[in-house]
């Protein structure tokens, strides 16, 4: 049973790792891999609304994903993309990457040898993980504009789709902790933390939603 005080504290991070951005047009979409098929969908919206002409679906299989999709997060989101009316040729699959560094950089890397030119990227990840992308992004992606994209809905209907409330809030409380260690090991840029955002994740980590801390 998770507690009021421990929905409270998971909501304010919810809310910190949303980053707010409006989207606009951009050389590329670039949907990072999971076990949220949701991010494929937006990215497929996004894409019929005619906010890039070329979208990348980059993702292995991690714990979470080996089973649900075996043969990787990339080639099911691009399935999914192609069941929502995204044609095949506006598709790139990166299916190696298997971090979120490895998203970036894979992505960039494929990008750039198929000659495409790219001065901005409507990044599309998990909602509680649009912050550590474009961070991430930011720091491996230089001279290019990163704009964040996720499922527009709120936590407790996330969590209703999603169906596991306990994956939910320790995968929202491992991407807060990587926002707080990952700058010193140069994966990311270093982001201010507001007190009651560092407050709540030091609780939630007390109660022990730890499953996803590295």
């Amino acid at each position: 049973m998770i507690s009021e005080q421990a929905w409270a504290d998971a909501q304010v991070l919810w809310d910190f790792q949303k980053m707010n951005h409006e989207p606009k047009p951009c050389s590329v979409g670039i949907g990072l891999g999971s076990h949220d098929l949701s991010v494929a969908a937006v990215t497929a919206d996004l894409y019929h609304r005619g906010m890039f002409p070329l979208i990348v679906f980059t993702g292995a299989t991690s714990r979470t994903t080996a089973t649900r999709m075996p043969r990787g997060e990339a080639e099911h989101y691009r399935d999914h993309a192609l069941e929502l009316g995204v044609p095949a040729s506006a598709i790139l699959v990166e299916p190696n990457a298997r971090n979120t560094g490895e998203n970036i950089r894979f992505s960039r890397d494929l990008l750039v040898d198929r000659g495409i030119e790219v001065s901005s990227v409507l990044l599309i990840s998990k909602p509680y993980e649009e912050r550590r992308a474009y961070a991430t992004a930011r720091k491996l992606w230089e001279g290019v504009e990163i704009v964040s994209a996720s499922t527009p809905m709120p936590l407790a209907e996330y969590v209703d789709t999603i169906g596991d409330p306990r994956l939910v809030l320790d995968m929202l409380i491992g991407a807060q902790q990587r926002l707080l260690i990952y700058p010193d090991r140069g994966f990311m840029l270093r982001q201010e933390i507001p007190a009651p955002v560092a407050a709540a994740y030091e609780r939630l980590c007390s109660h022990g939603f730890t499953s996803r801390l590295v």
